[in-house]
């Protein structure tokens, strides 16, 4: 926890800057750069997220993400694993959340965990650890983890949890975002910026 701590204070300022500057501006934006930001997180699992993101710029550029067919979303998706099942979920995603800007009445008519729970009943592809993710890129990730193996990894180092569970189950899910908000609590560092300095300690960059 000390090291921890020490890494903080070195960058604070950059994940207060993200946390607070960046990552709340995207919640009043457009429906579509939201959609954008949904979809990031359809892309991440077991992928790189720089290469995601850079995916999503230039679908974004070319139109494509809000008018692209599977077959022409597929294409840009170079180096993003599963690409053909991810070109499908942003998809059937659009036609949900497109059309009369549900998605950003979504985001203002619901608290956080609601939303994060009808992404996960409603949009294909997208699990707890993804909504946890685009929760927290839209500037409303205070209460929630985002578990992906870097950070569970982690929270097993702290001796957070004991081990990283083979399956993890919406219960397992919760349990764990639950102990990694009391271990939030203990250092007095929030959640949103917990987790960029979890993945900071892992990968030595703060991303997104």
């Amino acid at each position: 926890m000390k090291k921890l701590k020490i890494i903080y204070s070195k960058i604070e300022n950059d994940i207060v800057n993200k946390v607070n500057t960046e990552f709340r501006r995207l919640s009043n934006m457009s429906n579509k750069r939201l959609f954008a930001e949904l979809s990031f997180c359809l892309l991440t699992p077991q992928s790189n997220a720089k290469v995601c993101w850079r995916a999503i710029e230039i679908l974004m550029k070319n139109n494509l993400l809000y008018e692209g067919t599977v077959e022409e979303i597929k294409h840009f998706l170079t180096g993003v694993r599963f690409h053909n099942n991810k070109a499908n979920y942003i998809v059937l995603a659009r036609e949900k959340l497109i059309p009369n800007s549900r998605l950003k009445r979504l985001i203002r008519e619901l608290p956080p965990l609601e939303l994060r729970e009808y992404l996960v009943k409603n949009i294909k592809g997208l699990g707890w650890k993804e909504a946890s993710h685009f929760l927290r890129n839209i500037g409303r990730g205070k209460d929630v983890a985002i578990l992906d193996r870097h950070i569970l990894r982690k929270m097993r180092d702290l001796n957070i949890i004991n081990q990283i569970p083979d399956r993890i189950s919406k219960k397992s899910y919760l349990e764990m975002e639950e102990k990694l908000k009391a271990f939030s609590g203990k250092i007095k560092i929030s959640m949103d910026q917990l987790d960029l300095l979890l993945w900071y300690s892992a990968k030595g960059e703060i991303f997104k």
